[in-house]
């Protein structure tokens, strides 16, 4: 690929992330319609609903996707790997379902303002990737941010931790995976669907079950669930493929930076002297990256 095309790939790849990031930092104004529902069965709604909105993505397309999705699942190497993302993904929906119902959305975006951080440790762990001096800084600046709400919240914060986690280690995965974005996602969606459905079916039988048991917007609301996940992961997985995982790190903290307004400005949840501090950090360290990306592109560009 020249060097003009990665960069047009890198910039498609960019904007992709970041408006997946945006969509996902609104997405608390959606679960907090439905939390009167139990977390675990809106899993596995979303799962239910994902599988059946991608399938029928797939079946519009004109390029064997569905012979790519079952040639994902025709091997153990492949099935295994894909479920462990699978596994991840839904760990994080649900710590981030029930943190979000429960109140404790401040909380949850400390948790995606954590990711980034996990984000750059494992592209230069594992990956081996670059960083620039400025760079370094400006995770730092950033790091210290994520330190003074830690400290803020006076306990070991245990749903930012669980989400930072299942997301960093998700993330490194679709990094290294070579399915496409569509693909990658259905066969991930696949392989949970059947213990998903089964579930819900049992949730049903013990008249435990949401669906017909609720008002006509919470089942619209909940029948729109597949939508609601597929387009921001499609992007999600899109954009990881395209530009390096420091990169798709900085870009993150768009998503918990949303959801940090909505948990003040909505949902009226306390923002003290020392949030207003961390966010300054956080936001000081994402001008920083800005910048000296900036810089470093100016030669190139002559």
């Amino acid at each position: 690929m020249s060097t003009e095309a990665a960069r047009g790939a890198a910039g498609r790849g960019a904007f992709a992330a970041g408006l997946c990031y945006f969509i996902w930092g609104l997405v608390p104004l959606y679960w907090r319609q439905l939390a009167a529902i139990n977390p675990v069965e809106l899993i596995a709604h979303r799962h239910v609903w994902s599988l059946l909105f991608l399938l029928g993505v797939i079946a519009l397309r004109a390029d064997g996707g569905l012979a790519a999705v079952r040639a994902a699942l025709g091997t153990w190497r492949s099935a295994g790997l894909n479920f462990l993302s699978a596994v991840l993904l839904t760990a994080n929906w649900l710590v981030y379902v029930w943190g979000v119902n429960t109140g404790h959305v401040l909380e949850c975006s400390l948790g995606y303002f954590l990711v980034p951080l996990v984000n750059v440790a494992l592209g230069k762990l594992v990956l081996h990737e670059h960083l620039r001096p400025a760079q370094w800084a400006a995770i730092a600046c950033a790091a210290v941010g994520v330190l003074l709400q830690i400290i803020g919240l006076g306990h070991l914060p245990f749903i930012a931790l669980a989400l930072a986690g299942t997301f960093g280690f998700y993330g490194l995965l679709k990094k290294k995976s070579a399915l496409g974005p569509l693909t990658g996602l259905t066969v991930e969606t696949a392989l949970l669907a059947p213990l998903a459905l089964g579930f819900l079916l049992w949730q049903h039988h013990t008249g435990a079950g949401a669906l017909g048991r609720v008002d006509v917007r919470s089942h619209v609301l909940v029948l729109s669930a597949g939508v609601i996940t597929s387009i921001p992961l499609l992007l999600f997985a899109y954009g990881a493929r395209r530009v390096r995982l420091a990169t798709l790190g900085l870009l993150q903290y768009i998503a918990p930076t949303v959801q940090f307004a909505l948990a003040v400005a909505v949902y009226h949840e306390p923002f003290s002297p020392e949030r207003a501090t961390a966010f300054a950090f956080i936001w000081g360290g994402l001008a920083l990256y800005t910048a000296d990306s900036l810089w470093a592109q100016r030669p190139r560009s002559a």
